[in-house]
């Protein structure tokens, strides 16, 4: 395959169009524009932050197909990202029959992972893949059937919402209806639908970044991650894993990859215990955990990802240890400041980003610290310390 690449506001452009403009948009449009490509952003909202490094950009509600195919062949795009769950995939699906633009990593992707039931459908019931036991609950009651036939403690989930979102741990019946809410309330689209996934006791959880490409599947060292109210709150880079647990987790992304088709880099998530290794979820696009990947490694995942769709050669290039930390915003309001960024940047062997998402409420995801070790404990405490140093300073009040 010969690759040419155009001038982004011309006549020869190659036009990417990213659907979700969050902080992971953000980071594969930086990397985008560096090959001159002409970028547009597309969110919910205004101001998002892939929007701020966007040639153009659009509000727009993209669970509405026919608003969706209206503006994807007004932009006459050559790639469609989408970087979220909550996205009228019959529309893509249509864009990729005829041959409007590429799907990235294809519509069969990201139809199958936008909820939780196709991908898991997808890996236990057709591919056979380890997973934990686990039904669907479209009620109260039947949630409250499904966690007393899997046991307490089990695990509640909407069946669509991003990172980690109304997730919580079940430990008894009389917790049934908390969960519920949480789940509806945290949810994509009120879709009235949860997974509950038996509890596995594992020792660790990992991503691994499976891109694959032209020239086959490559995958990057494994990315520890601890969460906390089932979000992201840091991840390091390598995870270690015993040589039959590599080979194990390696065999399964290598599956379902292929099953979902198309080219690009996927966050492939597993349990594991010893040798044994549970698929958990799937992300068809860069995974937050993966943010650690900015400094550990020549090319980060949203190089990976955007090479893997140009039809590039792909070398993750692992550096060092490293790990990445969450900071995380308050109840604050509109146009967040953040302050200590020299104090911060101080410490040893560390980088910092600032995602400029308009808005900051607890628990949200504002920025990320990343830092460098002599091995992932180092490269933690540095990282942790970076995060606890910005301070988040009282916000303007919204013009």
């Amino acid at each position: 395959m010969v690759v040419r690449l155009g001038t982004p506001l011309s006549a020869t452009a190659s036009r990417l169009l990213l659907l979700g403009a969050g902080e992971l948009g953000k980071e594969l449009l930086i990397s985008a524009q560096r090959l001159g490509i002409e970028t547009i952003a597309v969110d919910r909202y205004a101001d998002a932050p892939a929007m701020q490094v966007a040639h153009r950009s659009h509000v727009l509600d993209m669970t509405d197909a026919q608003a969706l195919l209206a503006l994807i062949q007004r932009e006459a795009p050559h790639w469609v990202v989408p970087e979220i769950e909550a996205i009228a995939t019959d529309a893509l699906v249509q864009v990729e029959k005829e041959g409007w633009a590429t799907v990235v990593p294809s519509a069969r992707a990201v139809q199958l992972t936008m909820n939780r039931e196709g991908i898991r459908r997808l890996a236990a019931e057709e591919l056979g893949l380890e997973c934990s036991r686990y039904a669907f609950a479209t009620s109260q009651e039947e949630l409250a059937r499904a966690a007393a036939q899997l046991g307490f403690p089990c695990v509640v989930k909407p069946i669509m919402s991003s990172s980690g979102k109304g997730q919580s741990v079940l430990r008894g019946p009389a917790e049934v209806s908390r969960a519920w809410q949480e789940a509806e309330e945290a949810g994509r689209v009120r879709a009235s639908k949860v997974i509950v996934e038996a509890f596995i006791d594992f020792d660790f959880e990992i991503t691994l970044l499976t891109v694959v490409s032209q020239q086959g599947t490559v995958f990057c060292p494994a990315i520890g991650h601890r969460q906390e109210a089932g979000d992201y709150v840091e991840s390091w880079q390598p995870q270690p894993l015993s040589a039959k647990a590599r080979a194990q987790a390696e065999t399964m992304a290598r599956a379902i990859t292929a099953a979902l088709g198309g080219q690009g880099i996927f966050g492939v998530e597993f349990f594991v215990r010893g040798d044994q290794v549970w698929f958990s979820e799937l992300s068809p696009r860069p995974h937050d955990t993966g943010l650690v990947t900015l400094i550990s490694q020549r090319q980060n995942e949203f190089d990976l990802h955007l090479r893997a769709l140009l039809g590039l050669p792909v070398d993750p290039g692992f550096r060092q240890p490293a790990a990445s930390a969450v900071i995380r915003g308050g109840a604050l309001g509109w146009a967040p400041r953040y302050g200590k960024i020299d104090q911060a940047l101080a410490v040893p062997e560390t980088d910092l980003r600032l995602f400029g998402k308009p808005q900051a409420h607890k628990l949200r995801r504002l920025g990320v610290a990343l830092a460098l070790g002599q091995d992932c404990e180092e490269a933690r405490a540095r990282a942790r310390q970076v995060a606890a140093t910005v301070s988040l300073l009282p916000a303007q009040e919204r013009r």
